[in-house]
């Protein structure tokens, strides 16, 4: 049936303005923002459409982010290779964990995958590679398959928009493609599903590790950003970062996400004079968001225009 005409709409407006956008604000923000809307996106296919509930998200996110950092400074890999790593990481270590989890299923799903995400962030405290406490600093940005310069940040933050759009749009196909509808499917009933004859363990593995691949995927192109990964990366705040903004923004809808973590990170950004209030005040806006809209900000609109969103 094709895109639907509101949302290639709302596709275009976000275009257009994020293409004016670093002439307007700070493109360190704004690129930040992106990072973690495609981070965002990630999780909501997981859990919005395949229902699946992830505490570790923060694994992949976080050991793309150092293998990209580590790939890019000291193996001297251009921007695309060292992301390319990161990213691939990512789909190796979802493989791994999500054949595992997958044998368990709600609070018990979601258990395991915090434990195995527990685990790779004390790998990262104790790995030589990753520099500990200090992190992987000063990651050289390079030269985009070497010849174009993208340490300048407009440059660079226009190869940051590629990748999130194109993510973005990559995870909106996913959705509304076949193998999307039987995520739905699954996600509604699960017998129901196995009594169609459907291979459920194989549909769920194979959006953890789609998931976990684009959470990799932000990761990676964050550590070129900030030219940092650090232990703020794999720490189970992360993944607990990445559920606020799936749920604030609306769960189960396409741009839900986005707006959640535009939301979130312009919170920390102009909140960060507040300290360690900021943190409260996350949690004040959550229990706002969550009784004034309980289906998420996007999810309540949705339901007044009566269109998907």
């Amino acid at each position: 049936m094709g895109m639907p005409r509101h949302h290639m709409l709302i596709f275009a407006c976000l275009f257009v303005f994020m293409l004016v956008a670093p002439f307007l604000l700070y493109p360190i923000f704004l690129m930040k923002v992106m990072c973690f809307a495609l981070f965002a996106a990630a999780f909501n296919l997981l859990l919005g459409f395949g229902g699946l509930l992830s505490f570790g998200h923060a694994a992949y996110f976080g050991s793309a982010s150092y293998i990209s950092a580590h790939a890019a400074k000291v193996w001297g890999l251009t921007p695309e290779l060292a992301i390319l790593c990161g990213t691939g990481t990512a789909l190796v270590l979802g493989i791994v964990i999500g054949s595992l989890a997958i044998r368990r299923q709600g609070i018990y799903f979601a258990m395991v995958t915090l434990a195995f995400a527990q685990m790779v962030y004390f790998f990262s405290l104790q790995a030589e590679f990753t520099g500990g406490e200090d992190g992987i600093q000063a990651v050289p940005r390079g030269e985009l398959f070497g010849l174009l310069n993208i340490q300048p940040d407009r440059v660079l933050y226009y190869f940051v928009l590629a990748i999130t759009f194109g993510g973005v749009l990559a995870i909106y196909r996913i959705i509304h493609s076949p193998f999307g509808q039987v995520l739905k499917a699954i996600r509604e009933n699960e017998p129901r599903s196995i009594s169609l004859g459907y291979h459920v363990n194989r549909y769920k593995l194979a959006v953890f590790v789609i998931s976990a691949t684009f959470a990799g995927l932000a990761g990676a192109t964050k550590a070129l950003v900030f030219q940092l990964a650090s232990l703020t990366d794999v720490y189970w705040t992360m993944s607990g970062e990445v559920v606020l903004m799936t749920l604030l923004g609306g769960m189960g809808t396409v741009f839900g996400p986005l707006l959640g973590a535009g939301i979130i990170v312009a919170m920390q950004n102009y909140f960060a004079s507040f300290g360690a209030w900021v943190t409260v005040m996350q949690g004040v806006i959550f229990v706002l968001g969550v009784l004034l809209f309980r289906e998420g900000i996007v999810g309540v609109i949705a339901q007044r225009i009566k269109k998907p969103l």
